[in-house]
């Protein structure tokens, strides 16, 4: 199935992609309204799918990205490829 048709868990994708070191610092950052998924405050088990914009606000870094892919299981050298960072 092409990838533009799949779905994950918001927590999961951090997760993967490297974004967040832990699922489970991952899920803390949902929870405190630190995540948000195409200007909407995140929960840890929103989906989320090719195309979606995440805005992550942990303490003085601030970052943007586009959902490229949302592979299951990725490299650490391609988990950079799951997203392309907007600022």
């Amino acid at each position: 199935m092409p990838s533009f048709f799949q779905v994950m868990r918001i927590d999961k994708f951090l997760k993967n992609s490297r974004l967040i070191k832990r699922r489970t610092v991952a899920k803390a950052a949902c929870d405190k309204g630190l995540v948000k998924i195409n200007g909407s405050i995140a929960k840890a088990g929103d989906d989320l799918k090719v195309g979606d914009k995440i805005e992550i606000n942990l303490g003085t870094r601030a970052l943007i990205v586009k959902v490229s892919s949302v592979d299951e299981n990725v490299s650490k050298n391609d988990a950079s490829s799951m997203y392309e960072r907007i600022s």
